[in-house]
């Protein structure tokens, strides 16, 4: 079954071009032109991805992103916008989005994100690879994408679970912000380093007893992050 893809903007001319190209690559594709309408078609419906302009009449896609994840909606989104911003970059991946494009785009680029996106995202069947990596009360399932603490289900966007897991794999290991962006979001954000900051922030939330004195992943002053089993 092709994977399928909402795709939100008000320029007409941008959707049908959008439309065309993500059609062209073998996906299956629903548009919304307003803020309202993209968020109604995501919470009714299961899309594999989400491509959401910031811009949109009715309610931005700040809010749109910001009222999927407090709907416990993961799908994987794509943000694009016509402002070169650092401070809307960042603001839109505090609010739950896992990748940002700015405008002007081809539709190739576009594209080439939507596939290593959700090439990340493929799955091995439950029950195929069993898997896990335990670090105290953590347990983490990569073939799954998910991941317990004390036994409670977590919930991630795509990105927080790949550093999540990459952080795991290297425990006891300090990382520097830039092999983080590099082994996780695979191309280079030159001077972006905020990015790994926001991500390591949404973790400590979801799996730290204290996001101030975190015992899993503790920051090395001047050098990156480091994970650690608690003692």
């Amino acid at each position: 079954m092709s994977q399928r893809i909402l795709i939100v903007d008000d320029e007409e001319s941008i959707v049908m071009l959008l439309k065309y190209n993500i059609d062209q690559a073998g996906y299956e594709t629903d548009v919304a032109y307003t803020g309202p309408e993209a968020l109604e078609k995501a919470l009714a419906t299961t899309y594999d991805m989400i491509v959401l302009d910031v811009m949109l009449p009715g309610m931005d896609g700040m809010e749109v992103c910001k009222q999927l994840r407090q709907n416990q909606v993961e799908t994987p989104i794509l943000m694009l916008t016509a402002k070169d911003d650092e401070f809307d970059k960042v603001l839109g991946l505090e609010l739950g989005a896992d990748d940002y494009l700015t405008k002007p785009f081809s539709p190739r680029e576009v594209v080439a994100r939507i596939k290593a996106i959700l090439r990340r995202m493929i799955r091995e069947p439950m029950g195929q690879d069993s898997r896990y990596i335990e670090i105290a009360d953590l347990i983490i399932y990569p073939e799954q994408y998910e991941a317990t603490i004390k036994g409670n289900s977590l919930l991630f966007t795509p990105k927080e679970f790949e550093l999540l897991h990459y952080l795991s794999q290297n425990i006891g290991r300090v990382l520097s912000r830039d092999q983080l962006l590099s082994a996780v979001w695979n191309y280079d954000f030159v001077g972006d380093t905020r990015i790994v900051d926001v991500h390591v922030s949404h973790l400590r939330e979801k799996i730290e007893p204290d996001t101030k004195k975190p015992v899993y992943i503790k920051t090395i002053r001047g050098l990156g992050y480091k994970m650690e089993e608690p003692k």
